[in-house]
């Protein structure tokens, strides 16, 4: 399925998803576990439920449907994210989906020195992604951040990082509560959410 949005972009269609996503997700604060959206053409919503309307951001192309929380053996982490998401797929009327999970971040040098750690384990995937895991949650340097990617059935996507609130001084991530982005930020992720929308959605 191929969205039509119209006189709106579909980069723009999403860019106001997500921003719409981010608020909702910090109005319950951090620590929170990752969290799947369905974002859906907003005419259709209304159409298949009208007493939605009055609740639905004006002009909104797109509106994101948050859906249940993650089984507790992803969200606390002892089963990969990535696994759950290749069980994962959409209906035809969903045009796109997201998805808002809290990660550490480090500065580049402490990444590069991580990498160089890493290298003997880089055979083993497991036990790599397992060190390196615990490697940035003790670094000193460590920020927490939330990651929010979405993505279009057959459009763009959309990686975002927001730090969260910390009382240091700037330390050369950016201002907390900012939405940056990198390029080739999350790409693997990027991936595993467009891999859920060309799955065969179960009977």
């Amino acid at each position: 399925m191929v969205t039509d949005f119209g006189d709106v972009t579909g980069e723009a269609a999403l860019a106001r998803a997500v921003r719409e996503m981010v608020a909702y997700v910090e109005s319950s604060g951090w620590d929170q576990g990752p969290q799947l959206f369905a974002l859906v053409p907003t005419e259709d919503l209304v159409a298949a439920e009208p007493g939605l309307l009055a609740e639905l951001e004006d002009g909104a192309v797109l509106t994101p449907i948050a859906q249940d929380r993650l089984p507790a053996d992803v969200a606390g982490g002892s089963r990969a994210l990535d696994e759950f998401l290749g069980t994962t797929s959409w209906p035809s009327s969903v045009a796109g989906c997201a998805l808002v999970e809290e990660i550490v971040v480090l500065p580049p040098d402490a990444e590069a020195d991580l990498d160089s750690a890493l290298a003997p384990l880089l055979s083993d995937r497991d036990a790599a992604d397992h060190a390196a895991r615990i490697a940035a949650e003790d670094h000193p340097d460590r920020r927490d951040a939330r990651l929010i990617v979405g993505v279009l059935r057959d459009g763009p996507s959309l990686a975002l990082l927001q730090l969260r609130p910390d009382d240091e001084d700037d330390d050369g991530f950016g201002s907390d509560g900012d939405l940056l982005t990198y390029d080739d930020l999350a790409p693997n992720v990027v991936a595993a959410l467009y891999a859920t929308l060309d799955a065969e959605p179960e009977d």
